[in-house]
Protein backbone atom coordinates (compact mmCIF):
# COMPACT_ATOMS: atom_id res chain seq x y z
CA UNK A 1 0.00 0.00 0.00
CA UNK A 2 2.99 2.44 0.93
CA UNK A 3 4.42 1.85 -2.52
CA UNK A 4 1.37 2.65 -4.61
CA UNK A 5 0.05 5.52 -2.35
CA UNK A 6 4.24 6.81 -3.29
CA UNK A 7 3.68 6.30 -6.74
CA UNK A 8 0.12 8.10 -6.79
CA UNK A 9 1.52 11.39 -4.82
CA UNK A 10 4.37 11.55 -7.83
CA UNK A 11 2.21 10.98 -10.36
CA UNK A 12 -1.04 12.91 -9.68
CA UNK A 13 -0.18 16.29 -8.72
CA UNK A 14 1.26 16.51 -12.78
CA UNK A 15 -2.02 14.98 -14.26
CA UNK A 16 -4.07 17.48 -11.99
CA UNK A 17 -2.04 20.29 -12.65
CA UNK A 18 -1.93 19.52 -16.45
CA UNK A 19 -5.50 18.78 -15.91
CA UNK A 20 -6.27 22.28 -14.87
CA UNK A 21 -5.03 24.08 -17.80
CA UNK A 22 -6.74 22.08 -20.11
CA UNK A 23 -9.75 22.66 -18.47
CA UNK A 24 -9.30 26.63 -17.94
CA UNK A 25 -8.24 26.94 -21.41
CA UNK A 26 -11.44 25.03 -22.98
CA UNK A 27 -13.34 26.76 -19.99
CA UNK A 28 -11.97 30.40 -21.88
CA UNK A 29 -10.76 31.44 -18.49
CA UNK A 30 -7.52 31.42 -20.16
CA UNK A 31 -6.54 31.99 -23.98
CA UNK A 32 -4.19 31.65 -26.35
CA UNK A 33 -2.12 35.30 -25.83
CA UNK A 34 -2.21 34.00 -22.17
CA UNK A 35 -0.44 30.39 -22.64
CA UNK A 36 2.40 32.48 -24.92
CA UNK A 37 2.95 34.77 -22.19
CA UNK A 38 3.13 32.18 -19.46
CA UNK A 39 5.23 30.23 -21.94
CA UNK A 40 7.97 32.88 -21.73
CA UNK A 41 7.64 33.30 -18.62
CA UNK A 42 8.01 29.54 -17.46
CA UNK A 43 11.07 29.59 -19.81
CA UNK A 44 12.75 32.45 -19.02
CA UNK A 45 11.95 33.59 -15.50
CA UNK A 46 10.66 30.91 -13.42
CA UNK A 47 12.19 27.49 -14.02
CA UNK A 48 16.01 29.37 -14.46
CA UNK A 49 15.14 31.26 -11.26
CA UNK A 50 14.43 27.35 -9.85
CA UNK A 51 17.59 26.17 -11.08
CA UNK A 52 19.70 29.12 -9.87
CA UNK A 53 18.59 28.43 -6.32
CA UNK A 54 18.95 24.49 -6.80
CA UNK A 55 22.57 24.86 -7.90
CA UNK A 56 23.30 27.62 -5.38
CA UNK A 57 21.68 24.73 -2.58
CA UNK A 58 25.30 23.07 -3.26
CA UNK A 59 27.76 23.63 -0.58
CA UNK A 60 30.96 22.70 -3.25
CA UNK A 61 31.90 21.01 -6.02
CA UNK A 62 32.93 18.52 -4.00
CA UNK A 63 29.30 16.75 -3.40
CA UNK A 64 28.55 16.69 -7.02
CA UNK A 65 28.25 13.17 -8.08
CA UNK A 66 30.10 13.14 -11.36
CA UNK A 67 29.16 9.52 -12.15
CA UNK A 68 25.46 9.98 -12.85
CA UNK A 69 26.41 13.34 -15.38
CA UNK A 70 28.50 10.38 -17.15
CA UNK A 71 25.98 7.92 -17.00
CA UNK A 72 23.33 10.44 -18.40
CA UNK A 73 25.32 11.53 -21.50
CA UNK A 74 26.20 7.92 -22.70
CA UNK A 75 22.71 6.81 -22.24
CA UNK A 76 21.58 9.91 -24.18
CA UNK A 77 23.92 9.17 -26.64
CA UNK A 78 22.62 5.18 -26.97
CA UNK A 79 19.03 6.44 -27.60
CA UNK A 80 20.39 8.60 -30.19
CA UNK A 81 21.79 5.64 -31.83
CA UNK A 82 18.57 3.35 -31.31
CA UNK A 83 16.42 6.56 -32.71
CA UNK A 84 18.18 6.54 -35.69
CA UNK A 85 18.13 2.63 -36.35
CA UNK A 86 14.57 2.88 -35.79
CA UNK A 87 13.86 5.84 -38.44
CA UNK A 88 15.83 4.00 -41.04
CA UNK A 89 14.28 0.60 -40.53
CA UNK A 90 10.65 1.70 -40.56
CA UNK A 91 10.35 5.21 -41.56
CA UNK A 92 9.90 6.06 -45.29
CA UNK A 93 9.63 9.79 -45.24
CA UNK A 94 12.77 11.44 -44.76
CA UNK A 95 11.12 14.91 -42.95
CA UNK A 96 9.86 12.33 -40.26
CA UNK A 97 12.97 10.37 -39.62
CA UNK A 98 14.25 13.11 -37.52
CA UNK A 99 11.14 13.76 -35.49
CA UNK A 100 11.12 10.34 -34.72
CA UNK A 101 15.17 10.13 -33.95
CA UNK A 102 14.55 13.03 -31.53
CA UNK A 103 11.51 11.98 -30.25
CA UNK A 104 13.32 8.90 -28.59
CA UNK A 105 16.28 10.41 -26.69
CA UNK A 106 15.00 14.85 -26.28
CA UNK A 107 12.70 14.54 -22.84
CA UNK A 108 10.64 17.32 -21.29
CA UNK A 109 13.26 17.41 -19.46
CA UNK A 110 12.49 20.91 -17.76
CA UNK A 111 8.67 21.23 -17.60
CA UNK A 112 7.57 17.50 -16.33
CA UNK A 113 11.77 16.24 -15.39
CA UNK A 114 11.95 19.17 -12.70
CA UNK A 115 8.51 18.30 -10.86
CA UNK A 116 8.45 14.88 -11.20
CA UNK A 117 11.85 14.40 -9.09
CA UNK A 118 11.19 16.88 -6.67
CA UNK A 119 8.07 14.40 -6.15
CA UNK A 120 9.95 11.52 -5.79
CA UNK A 121 13.59 12.67 -3.93
CA UNK A 122 12.71 16.34 -2.65
CA UNK A 123 14.98 18.87 -2.92
CA UNK A 124 18.46 16.85 -3.28
CA UNK A 125 17.07 15.14 -6.41
CA UNK A 126 16.22 18.80 -7.71
CA UNK A 127 19.82 19.53 -7.26
CA UNK A 128 20.83 16.31 -9.29
CA UNK A 129 18.46 17.11 -12.39
CA UNK A 130 20.02 20.52 -12.70
CA UNK A 131 23.42 19.50 -12.45
CA UNK A 132 22.55 17.01 -14.87
CA UNK A 133 20.73 19.67 -17.37
CA UNK A 134 24.06 21.54 -17.62
CA UNK A 135 25.52 19.02 -19.53
CA UNK A 136 22.42 17.01 -21.14
CA UNK A 137 20.20 19.95 -22.01
CA UNK A 138 23.12 21.47 -24.89
CA UNK A 139 23.95 17.45 -25.87
CA UNK A 140 19.90 16.82 -26.64
CA UNK A 141 19.82 20.86 -28.51
CA UNK A 142 22.81 19.18 -30.69
CA UNK A 143 21.69 15.98 -31.24
CA UNK A 144 18.37 17.22 -32.50
CA UNK A 145 19.67 19.86 -35.02
CA UNK A 146 21.76 16.69 -36.13
CA UNK A 147 18.73 14.23 -35.87
CA UNK A 148 16.70 17.19 -38.08
CA UNK A 149 19.37 17.78 -40.83
CA UNK A 150 20.86 14.08 -40.89
CA UNK A 151 17.54 13.50 -44.19
CA UNK A 152 16.53 17.16 -45.02
CA UNK A 153 18.49 20.03 -45.36
CA UNK A 154 16.80 23.23 -44.37
CA UNK A 155 17.89 25.85 -47.13
CA UNK A 156 15.76 28.67 -44.86
CA UNK A 157 18.98 28.11 -42.56
CA UNK A 158 21.35 31.58 -42.52
CA UNK A 159 24.49 29.86 -41.03
CA UNK A 160 25.44 26.24 -40.26
CA UNK A 161 22.70 24.63 -38.25
CA UNK A 162 25.25 22.97 -35.35
CA UNK A 163 26.86 26.73 -34.80
CA UNK A 164 22.98 28.26 -34.81
CA UNK A 165 21.81 25.74 -32.48
CA UNK A 166 25.41 25.85 -30.31
CA UNK A 167 24.66 30.10 -30.36
CA UNK A 168 20.87 29.33 -29.55
CA UNK A 169 22.08 26.81 -26.45
CA UNK A 170 24.66 29.23 -24.86
CA UNK A 171 21.37 31.88 -24.70
CA UNK A 172 19.54 29.42 -23.28
CA UNK A 173 18.01 30.66 -20.14
CA UNK A 174 17.98 27.77 -18.21
CA UNK A 175 21.52 26.92 -19.41
CA UNK A 176 22.33 30.57 -18.17
CA UNK A 177 20.74 29.73 -14.91
CA UNK A 178 22.94 27.17 -14.14
CA UNK A 179 25.99 28.18 -14.80
CA UNK A 180 25.86 31.42 -12.58
CA UNK A 181 24.74 28.66 -10.43
CA UNK A 182 28.27 26.95 -10.47
CA UNK A 183 30.00 30.39 -11.14
CA UNK A 184 28.52 31.10 -7.40
CA UNK A 185 29.59 27.87 -6.17
CA UNK A 186 33.11 28.34 -7.01
CA UNK A 187 33.36 32.13 -5.81
CA UNK A 188 31.81 31.13 -2.33
CA UNK A 189 34.98 28.94 -2.36
CA UNK A 190 37.04 32.05 -1.75
CA UNK A 191 34.96 33.71 0.69
CA UNK A 192 36.01 33.38 4.06
CA UNK A 193 34.17 31.70 6.70
CA UNK A 194 32.65 33.59 9.85
CA UNK A 195 34.54 31.54 12.54
CA UNK A 196 31.15 32.32 14.99
CA UNK A 197 28.59 30.94 12.37
CA UNK A 198 30.96 28.32 10.30
CA UNK A 199 29.80 29.88 7.12
CA UNK A 200 30.51 32.16 4.65
CA UNK A 201 31.05 35.78 5.67
CA UNK A 202 28.25 36.62 2.62
CA UNK A 203 25.44 34.60 1.36
CA UNK A 204 21.72 35.65 -0.48
CA UNK A 205 20.16 34.57 2.60
CA UNK A 206 21.89 35.91 5.03
CA UNK A 207 23.38 39.34 3.97
CA UNK A 208 20.31 39.83 1.01
CA UNK A 209 17.57 38.47 2.69
CA UNK A 210 15.18 40.55 0.21
CA UNK A 211 16.30 39.14 -2.74
CA UNK A 212 17.10 35.68 -1.33
CA UNK A 213 12.98 35.28 -0.17
CA UNK A 214 12.45 36.54 -4.20
CA UNK A 215 14.33 34.03 -5.43
CA UNK A 216 12.96 31.73 -3.38
CA UNK A 217 9.28 32.30 -3.47
CA UNK A 218 9.60 32.77 -8.09
CA UNK A 219 11.24 29.22 -7.46
CA UNK A 220 8.31 27.58 -5.64
CA UNK A 221 5.71 28.82 -8.72
CA UNK A 222 7.85 27.37 -11.24
CA UNK A 223 6.83 23.76 -11.67
CA UNK A 224 3.19 24.09 -10.87
CA UNK A 225 2.88 27.18 -13.37
CA UNK A 226 4.59 25.33 -16.02
CA UNK A 227 2.38 22.49 -15.62
CA UNK A 228 -0.95 24.55 -15.81
CA UNK A 229 0.36 26.42 -18.78
CA UNK A 230 1.51 23.00 -20.33
CA UNK A 231 -2.05 21.32 -20.02
CA UNK A 232 -3.59 24.88 -21.38
CA UNK A 233 -1.26 23.80 -24.51
CA UNK A 234 -2.64 20.43 -25.27
CA UNK A 235 -5.33 19.42 -28.28
CA UNK A 236 -6.36 16.11 -28.35
CA UNK A 237 -6.46 14.54 -31.91
CA UNK A 238 -4.69 11.93 -34.24
CA UNK A 239 -3.85 12.17 -37.82
CA UNK A 240 -4.85 8.75 -38.89
CA UNK A 241 -2.15 8.56 -42.12
CA UNK A 242 0.51 8.95 -39.02
CA UNK A 243 -1.24 6.69 -37.02
CA UNK A 244 2.02 4.04 -37.82
CA UNK A 245 4.42 6.92 -36.72
CA UNK A 246 2.92 7.93 -34.07
CA UNK A 247 2.49 4.80 -32.45
CA UNK A 248 6.54 3.74 -33.17
CA UNK A 249 7.78 7.23 -31.91
CA UNK A 250 5.13 6.86 -28.79
CA UNK A 251 5.87 3.91 -27.50
CA UNK A 252 9.99 4.39 -28.58
CA UNK A 253 9.75 7.31 -26.03
CA UNK A 254 7.36 6.22 -23.10
CA UNK A 255 9.03 2.34 -23.18
CA UNK A 256 11.51 1.86 -25.11
CA UNK A 257 13.76 4.41 -24.02
CA UNK A 258 12.85 4.23 -20.09
CA UNK A 259 13.06 0.39 -20.30
CA UNK A 260 16.77 0.29 -22.37
CA UNK A 261 18.14 3.51 -19.86
CA UNK A 262 16.69 2.93 -16.40
CA UNK A 263 17.28 -0.84 -16.92
CA UNK A 264 21.09 -0.52 -17.46
CA UNK A 265 20.96 2.03 -15.00
CA UNK A 266 19.90 -0.77 -12.19
CA UNK A 267 22.40 -2.63 -13.78
CA UNK A 268 25.59 -0.65 -13.66
CA UNK A 269 24.59 0.26 -10.07
CA UNK A 270 24.23 -3.11 -9.03
CA UNK A 271 27.29 -4.38 -10.50
CA UNK A 272 30.01 -1.58 -10.04
CA UNK A 273 31.25 0.76 -7.90
CA UNK A 274 31.66 3.46 -10.15
CA UNK A 275 28.03 4.02 -11.23
CA UNK A 276 26.82 4.15 -7.73
CA UNK A 277 23.49 5.59 -7.66
CA UNK A 278 20.70 5.57 -5.10
CA UNK A 279 17.78 7.17 -4.01
CA UNK A 280 18.85 10.80 -5.03
CA UNK A 281 19.94 9.80 -8.23
CA UNK A 282 17.48 7.51 -9.39
CA UNK A 283 14.62 10.16 -9.19
CA UNK A 284 16.69 12.22 -11.66
CA UNK A 285 17.80 9.46 -13.90
CA UNK A 286 13.39 8.58 -14.06
CA UNK A 287 12.64 12.49 -14.96
CA UNK A 288 15.21 12.33 -17.76
CA UNK A 289 14.36 9.15 -19.25
CA UNK A 290 10.36 8.24 -18.40
CA UNK A 291 9.78 12.28 -19.41
CA UNK A 292 7.63 12.61 -22.68
CA UNK A 293 9.74 13.74 -25.32
CA UNK A 294 10.62 17.54 -25.44
CA UNK A 295 8.01 20.56 -26.68
CA UNK A 296 10.80 22.38 -28.57
CA UNK A 297 11.23 19.70 -31.05
CA UNK A 298 8.08 20.05 -32.47
CA UNK A 299 9.21 24.26 -32.82
CA UNK A 300 12.49 23.05 -34.17
CA UNK A 301 10.95 20.63 -36.53
CA UNK A 302 8.99 23.66 -38.16
CA UNK A 303 11.93 25.61 -38.47
CA UNK A 304 13.94 22.88 -40.16
CA UNK A 305 11.37 21.48 -42.82
CA UNK A 306 10.54 18.19 -40.68
CA UNK A 307 7.15 17.12 -40.21
CA UNK A 308 5.73 19.53 -37.71
CA UNK A 309 2.41 17.82 -37.38
CA UNK A 310 4.26 14.34 -36.40
CA UNK A 311 6.38 16.44 -34.38
CA UNK A 312 3.03 17.92 -32.41
CA UNK A 313 1.55 14.36 -32.52
CA UNK A 314 4.59 13.15 -30.19
CA UNK A 315 4.21 15.99 -27.80
CA UNK A 316 0.79 15.33 -27.17
CA UNK A 317 0.44 11.40 -27.20
CA UNK A 318 3.90 10.82 -25.24
CA UNK A 319 2.83 13.71 -22.56
CA UNK A 320 -0.56 12.15 -22.18
CA UNK A 321 0.15 8.30 -22.10
CA UNK A 322 3.78 9.16 -19.71
CA UNK A 323 1.35 9.71 -16.96
CA UNK A 324 0.91 5.71 -17.26
CA UNK A 325 3.68 4.38 -18.15
CA UNK A 326 5.84 6.97 -15.06
CA UNK A 327 3.34 5.48 -12.94
CA UNK A 328 4.25 1.97 -13.46
CA UNK A 329 7.84 2.65 -13.40
CA UNK A 330 7.62 4.71 -10.05
CA UNK A 331 5.82 1.53 -8.53
CA UNK A 332 8.40 -0.82 -9.84
CA UNK A 333 11.38 1.12 -8.77
CA UNK A 334 10.06 1.79 -4.86
CA UNK A 335 8.87 -1.99 -4.79
CA UNK A 336 12.24 -2.47 -5.03
CA UNK A 337 13.16 0.07 -2.47
CA UNK A 338 15.73 2.49 -5.24
CA UNK A 339 13.82 5.49 -4.56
Amino acid sequence: MDTLLFSLNTVLPILILMGLGYTLKHLGFVNEHFLQIGNKFVFRVALPTLLFYTIYSIQSFQEINWSIIIYAVGAVLLLFIIGLILAMVFIKDSKQKGVLIQSVFRANYAIIGIPLAQAMGGEQAVIVVALISAVVVPLMNILAVISLTLFVKNENEAMHPIRSTLIKVTKNPLIIAIFVGLIVIWIRSYIPIDPDTLRPVFTLQYNVAFLYTAIVWVKQIASPFALIVLGGTFEFFVIKNLSKQIFLGTFSRIVLAPMIALGLAVIVSKYTTFFNFDSVEFPALIALFASPTAVSGAVMAKEMNNDEALAVQYVVWTTSLSIISIFIIVFIFRLFHLI
